[in-house]
């Protein structure tokens, strides 16, 4: 397989823009109508993400070690939107029409047969997964409200109760679905440890423009039935002992909550440092269950913050430039969450004073994808700052 060759056509195929991703689609539609029912109403947000999954798929073909592993969890999230063996034919048809026809005279016998094997492996790996985990694991998992609470005009917070078990890691996440907005699969992360009475709390900012956020925050109500992927993600995971520094701005609390109450269980002591951001003092939704774990926890530390509030009379600023201000770091983990533009500057904070990029951990599900490789966007966490 002539891996350069297969980026080569790639790069020029992408240099068509919305173009290709027009053809693709209208392709697999018109050859298979009924896989247009597994896609949203609206395409529009749609087209341009199958780019970046299908050109992190090609660039890595030739790298196992970097392509299996996001192949396998590609596979395995497919189920949620029902997509079976069949399927995966009709998508490769596609792709190689699509290909033929942007390619033109490069298109030749030999880069056919390159591409037919790096989709076969690709469909071979995804499959592979996919049936392995349909043994023990359901395609997803229905979780009703039983709880909507309005903090604030922009933030929610729901709590719902799973129809049957869901084993997964404080800091892990999951993408959600409301028959509001079907077909339309945004990832959240939940405030809280796995429970036995399977009640799982749920933090939503309301987005502007984001049809995921809109329905959870204003229409969604008790009785309601969302539907839960499998937990994917590791980055905000605990899997060391060390003392630990959480940064979070906005409804970034969420997955620090479920760590601080994964904390509470352990059986040793944590020093914990907690710094809390916000733009202004109103912004705190949560403090209240914030002073609960502060009280409840020796080792934890609670540093709010603000970036413009007058009134505030804590520090002020981004949350890592206040941790960093606020003492000695020598051996601690380092956790972000929040938008990524928090996230980005924190991380450049970070690196600029000196942590190693093995001790800063952030979210790392924004690789998961939809169907015919639709990667789902950060899971609309506009998170705040």
């Amino acid at each position: 397989m002539d891996t350069a060759a297969l980026r080569a056509s790639w790069h020029k195929v992408a240099g068509f823009g919305g173009q290709v991703t027009l053809f693709f689609y209208s392709s697999l539609f018109l050859a298979n109508p009924g896989t247009r029912e597994m896609f949203p109403v609206s395409m529009a947000g749609q087209r341009d993400k199958l780019f970046g999954a299908l050109g992190h798929v090609v660039s890595n073909v030739d790298d196992l070690d970097s392509a299996v592993p996001f192949l396998q969890q590609l596979g395995r999230d497919h189920r949620k939107f029902s997509v079976q063996a069949e399927h995966y034919p009709a998508v490769g048809g596609a792709l190689l029409k699509t290909l033929e026809h942007f390619l033109g005279e490069d298109w030749t016998p030999e880069l056919a047969a390159d591409w037919t094997a790096a989709y076969g492996l690709v469909s071979e790996v995804m499959l592979t997964a996919a049936n392995e985990t349909a043994e023990n694991t359901p395609p997803w998992w229905e979780a009703e409200i039983v709880r909507h609470e309005r903090r604030s005009i922009g933030v929610a917070v729901l709590t719902v109760r799973l129809d049957r078990p869901m084993h997964y890691l404080p800091g892990q996440s999951f993408s959600l679905e409301t028959q509001i907005r079907p077909r339309v699969w945004r990832y959240f992360t939940p405030a809280n440890p796995p429970r036995d009475d399977g009640l799982i709390e749920l933090h939503v900012r309301l987005i502007d423009g984001g049809a995921v956020s809109t329905a959870l925050v204003q229409a969604a109500g008790v009785g309601d039935v969302l539907k839960l992927g499998a937990p994917v993600g590791t980055g905000l995971t605990l899997d060391h002992k060390q003392d630990v520094v959480l940064m979070c701005a906005g409804t970034g609390l969420a997955p620090f909550k479920a760590l601080l109450g994964q904390i509470a269980q352990e059986g040793f002591q944590r020093r914990t440092h907690l710094f809390l951001g916000a733009r202004s003092g109103v912004e705190f939704y949560d403090h209240l269950a914030v002073k609960a774990f502060d009280r409840a926890l020796p080792h934890l530390t609670v540093v709010p913050t603000v970036l413009d509030d007058a009134r505030f009379r804590g520090p002020r600023g981004h949350p890592t430039e206040v941790a960093l201000r606020y003492g000695q770091w020598h051996d601690q983990e380092f956790y972000l969450c929040g938008s990524p533009t928090m996230v980005k500057d924190g991380m450049d904070l970070l690196r600029t004073a000196g942590i190693g990029e093995h001790r800063i951990h952030v979210e790392d599900f924004t690789s998961q994808v939809g169907p015919a490789f639709h990667t789902i966007a950060s899971s609309q966490k506009d998170l705040g700052l």
